[in-house]
């Protein structure tokens, strides 16, 4: 029985009319049990207890009666403060694009949405000065005008700036690059010639020796070796001089 439930095929009678079916009458004010997650950080009235954005709660879920934006229908949302159990209500804003809360708690953490309603606000009211001040309107077109001519004038330098490199010709930069490259070389060949030329030109400034030059370095030679080859005299005790005395 419970496997029934499951197939994809199931039988229908041969006189079965889906028209004769009777109708459900809904309230329009119904609400259904759904699982939702908190949109916005809260705080509760009641415990102070803190709700972050994206808590999980079974809430009830109905219709906001008498309220449309656009023919876009409102909704609102009951849930339960996890730690006292008091009723929380907020419903949707379609017009921002957000929640608003209704009772039972205090939104948190909305200075981005502050800052944008202060934004609308400064926008309302310049549009107003505007309307109810010429020369306020006068002056605003005149910046217009301005700040217009400027752009005009950056994209007209962009635009020569880019003609100028449309007409550059790449292969005659790599021609002169590769020519100055082989310029360099030659260059460098050269200088390495006159450097191994100015040093061996230099070897032929050595002074050379004189035959007369030789023969007196012989001789300070030979003397040298006969100093060296000379026998030191000998000493004589005082025992052998007093003996040579006697006698």
């Amino acid at each position: 029985i419970m496997s029934e439930r499951k197939v994809l095929n199931k039988f229908f009678p041969h006189d079965f009319d889906p028209l004769k079916l009777p109708k459900m009458k809904l309230e329009k004010d119904r609400q259904y049990v759904i699982r939702i997650m908190a949109p916005f950080n809260m705080r509760c009235n009641n415990c102070g207890e803190y709700i972050h954005k994206g808590k999980k709660f079974n809430s009830r879920k109905e219709t906001v009666q008498g309220e449309t934006y656009l023919g876009l229908y409102k909704f609102r949302f009951y849930i339960r403060c996890p730690t006292c159990v008091s009723e929380l209500t907020f419903k949707t804003d379609p017009e921002n694009t957000d929640y608003e809360m209704e009772k039972g708690g205090t939104r948190c953490f909305q200075a981005h949405k502050l800052a944008m309603q202060e934004e609308k606000r400064l926008e309302k009211e310049a549009e107003e000065e505007e309307a109810n001040n010429p020369m306020k309107a006068l002056e605003k077109r005149t910046q217009e005008s301005k700040a217009e001519m400027d752009v005009l004038d950056a994209l007209e330098d962009i635009k020569d700036q880019n003609a100028r490199s449309a007409q550059v010709d790449m292969a005659a930069l790599l021609e002169k690059y590769k020519r100055m490259e082989e310029e360099e070389a030659r260059i460098q060949v050269q200088n390495d010639e006159d450097e191994v030329a100015r040093i061996f030109s230099g070897t032929r400034g050595i002074k050379r020796l004189d035959e007369d030059d030789d023969d007196d370095e012989n001789q300070t030679k030979e003397i040298d070796q006969s100093l060296t080859n000379r026998q030191p005299p000998k000493k004589i005790s005082r025992m052998q001089g007093l003996v040579k005395r006697k006698m």
